[in-house]
């Protein structure tokens, strides 16, 4: 379950592009590893193990101007007003896994609105 308010990721039907996720020979290597692994070692199939590992890898590559955004509709259909999203979406950013500045409230409605 989601923490701090966060969106959950949806599992897609998509094939999986580990392309995508690096450039680098040995890096799509090791991520057919980690589907092999994650597939042998629990009881998802090779296709959903490549699902799985494609949604991670779209989550952690997430910018915060992305997350930002999307955090702000979540929000917004939940009813809450912009005051109280711009301090959510504030905490929020700082719990994040990258390294994103601290916004102001200034800051986070210009990405949302341009």
């Amino acid at each position: 379950m989601p923490e701090n308010g966060q969106d959950s990721w949806e599992m897609t039907d998509e094939p999986a592009d580990f392309a995508s996720a690096s450039d680098s020979k040995g890096a799509q290597d090791e991520m057919g590893e980690l589907v092999e692994y994650l597939a042998r070692s629990s009881r998802l199939t090779p296709q959903e193990a490549a699902r799985l590992v494609n949604e991670v890898l779209a989550f952690m590559s997430e910018v915060p101007e992305d997350f930002v955004r999307r955090r702000h509709l979540a929000l917004q259909a939940q009813g809450l007003s912009n005051r109280a999203i711009y301090l959510q979406i504030s905490d929020e950013l700082a719990a994040r896994r990258f390294r994103a500045p601290e916004y102001s409230e200034r800051q986070i409605r210009r990405i949302i609105y341009g």
